[in-house]
């Protein structure tokens, strides 16, 4: 299969949200949602070293939605249909197409956290992955340490399938030790 080929949609939506690829003129709102969240993504992203600027955001905006179109890595906004307030960022990122499998990682604005905007959004990328890629398994991987990225994993139907100790390093160079949890459709 050569992903490239497949057609998929641009966007697609969940009971509360809109989920799409980033587009050019995006970057105003993803940089007000780092921006507002930075001290709490600092915590278990290593790219949330400082906020960036809005140009910078742009960039992103624009080489994510390029991305997606090559299928390279598919990075979709989490918004807010009422307002269309950007909620966060979910990306489906392709670990191998001949599986096909991937991995999810996401964020959730700081004033949106706990009111379960990242588990439906997590359920709805394992959906959109699964109707249109025939995904075969999905892994999430998270801190150790992140209580919330772990609660998403569980209630969006994720098993712990393992623990890897010290394999990456946080935001201040610290080695540390990550889960994954994995789900198999």
């Amino acid at each position: 299969m050569n992903p490239i080929l497949l057609d998929i949609p641009e966007s697609f939506t969940s009971e509360r949200l809109v989920l799409r690829c980033s587009r050019s003129g995006d970057g105003p709102a993803i940089n007000a949602a780092i921006s507002e969240s930075i001290v709490e993504l600092r915590q278990w992203m290593p790219w949330a070293r400082e906020v960036p600027s809005v140009e910078d955001s742009e960039v992103y905006s624009r080489q994510s939605q390029a991305n997606f179109l090559t299928r390279s890595d598919l990075t979709l906004r989490m918004l807010r249909p009422s307002d269309g307030l950007m909620v966060g960022s979910i990306g489906l990122h392709p670990r191998n197409w001949d599986v096909p499998s991937f991995e999810i990682g996401y964020w959730c604005r700081t004033s949106l956290c706990g009111q379960g905007y990242a588990t439906e959004a997590v359920r709805a990328v394992t959906g959109f992955a699964q109707t249109h890629f025939k995904a075969r398994r999905i892994q999430i991987r998270c801190d150790a340490e992140n209580r919330r990225s772990q609660r998403v994993a569980l209630a969006a139907g994720y098993v712990l399938e393992g623990t890897s100790v010290d394999d990456c390093r946080n935001c201040d160079g610290q080695l540390r030790t990550s889960h994954t949890y994995a789900r198999l459709l």
